[in-house]
């Protein structure tokens, strides 16, 4: 199982496709890692949608000919990048980036897909994204300096919320919590993308309360980007502390020797388990890959290795590194 956000996505509709077409570097590095990890089952964020799916064929092409095929693939039309003719963040302008349900220069920006070696559940998918950011429970839309009208359409999904069901041959099926939440900064002092970073990571937690409908009790996983660090960096800390204190879930804490190689001398959290590398805000921990409390953890890592080729191919893939966690069937318990 893993979750990898790597840096798929280009300024404009199609660009990634032309890329991976004409073996464009990055795209072929981020290939290679994808198939030096070797997961059952990816999620990538930060991939352009297109609507048949041409660039994330176009990809796994890339990784099975890196060596893994992945051949059941998966995506919905994200927020990101989603028009509302709306001027959401109040400068007077609409039809920007920053006026989309979730920040976008064109629709399908940056969006979410899930590769698998495993048949993928299409029908009995769950998509969470229309859901207004004011309807949630507890929002904290009212606060984030939002107008009346801007509130009225506002989703909660930056890019999105899934439950997606993976069904392995001879084994139960296994549900997929999908999500990627918008970066805690790029805003002013009202701390809009702070408060609905906090709430899009919350909506987790409802959701396993069953405030969204039927809740699975077993055999799932919670993955993707919540673009929070437990103790460094912007955001709102709490939120994603408490997603990883909940005790329907478990965290594997996946390492590296090179984030352990990278610390930042000004940080509190234990560098080794950084996921992405960045010059300003510094290495944080921002993708999970967190298992429900009955799978059984056998293993878990971060890609990013020290020194070699295969750092330098991670290096070019982009700032981020592919976390996974290998899981089995608790002891006592169906496979």
């Amino acid at each position: 199982m893993a979750t990898y956000g790597a840096a798929l996505s280009r300024e404009g509709p199609g660009l990634l496709l032309r890329d991976i077409r004409e073996g464009e570097a990055q795209a072929r590095a981020a290939a290679r890692v994808v198939a030096e990890a070797a997961p059952d089952i990816l999620l990538l964020t930060d991939f352009d949608y297109d609507w048949e799916g041409r660039a994330l064929d176009a990809f796994a092409g890339l990784v099975a000919e890196a060596g893994h095929p992945l051949p059941h693939r998966f995506a919905l039309r994200p927020n990101a990048g989603m028009a509302t003719e709306r001027d959401l963040d109040g400068d007077g302008r609409r039809g920007e980036a920053d006026d989309a349900q979730g920040w976008g220069r064109f629709a399908g920006d940056g969006g979410l897909a899930l590769l698998s070696r495993h048949p993928i559940d299409a029908e009995s998918a769950r998509d969470f994204s229309d859901l207004l950011w004011r309807d949630l429970p507890g929002s904290r839309a009212a606060e984030a300096g939002l107008s009346e009208a801007a509130r009225a359409v506002q989703r909660l999904s930056s890019t999105g919320h899934w439950a997606v069901e993976v069904r392995p041959a001879g084994a139960a099926p296994l549900t997929l919590l999908a999500f990627a939440a918008t970066p805690p900064v790029f805003d002013g002092p009202e701390d809009r993308n702070g408060r609905r970073n906090a709430d899009e990571i919350r909506f987790w937690r409802l959701f396993l309360d069953g405030a969204f409908g039927p809740a699975p009790e077993r055999r799932f996983v919670l993955l993707g980007n919540a673009n929070l660090d437990p103790v460094d960096g912007e955001g709102r800390h709490a939120a994603i502390r408490a997603l990883l204190a909940d005790p329907r879930l478990q965290d594997p804490r996946p390492e590296s020797a090179g984030a352990r190689a990278a610390a930042d001398a000004a940080h509190a959290g234990d560098p080794a388990l950084d996921t992405a590398d960045w010059d300003g805000p510094g290495n944080l921990r921002v993708h999970y890959v967190l298992p429900s409390a009955d799978w059984r953890v056998t293993g878990a890592g971060v890609l990013w290795p020290e020194a070699g080729a295969l750092a330098e191919a991670a290096a070019a893939a982009g700032p981020h590194r592919l976390v996974w966690v290998d899981l089995a069937a608790a002891r006592g318990a169906p496979p």
